[in-house]
């Protein structure tokens, strides 16, 4: 029976291992994301966001900070709305799910070089980033998505 047991044990952790590798290897990295016509088709994880948790990272001062720049009506209580960018209520009705996509990833290749909206999903190097930051975007493809999902259930009332 403990025979058994191990057997199954390691089983599970091949079966473990080799599903963490799949969803790992369905990841696009950033510098592998490729916008063409302002849109960015396919999900950077090959699965749909969580809107619920997207609307954690849209008001995370630590994270994403959209609201430093963008209010909405479903984020209301949310202290310190920025209006430097454009209030997001209906932004699922204006943008389809691959141009917000490539607006987060990078605003700049949608928008122009004079935005101010940084790249949420591209990597920066040098000035004024600091070390431990070197190399990595923003937030991660999972988060991108979830903070789409979230845009998506902002549509015109």
């Amino acid at each position: 029976m403990v025979g058994h047991i191990h057997t199954a044990g390691f089983c599970l952790a091949i079966f473990l291992g080799t599903v963490t590798a799949t969803a790992n290897a369905a990841t696009i990295e950033p510098q592998d994301v490729v916008i063409r016509d302002a849109e960015v088709e396919a999900s950077l994880t090959g699965s749909p966001g969580d809107p619920v948790e997207g609307s954690k990272w849209f008001k995370s001062r630590k994270l994403g900070n959209c609201l430093a720049c963008h209010g909405n009506r479903d984020q209301i209580g949310e202290p310190f709305h920025g209006d430097i960018g454009p209030p997001l209520d209906g932004v699922a009705d204006r943008y389809s799910e691959g141009e917000l996509r490539a607006i987060l990833v990078n605003a700049k290749s949608v928008f122009g070089p004079e935005t101010i909206m940084p790249g949420f999903y591209r990597v920066f190097d040098g000035q004024r980033v600091r070390e431990e930051f070197q190399g990595k975007p923003v937030l991660t493809a999972t988060q991108v998505e979830d903070v789409i999902a979230y845009l998506k259930t902002l549509k015109e009332e």
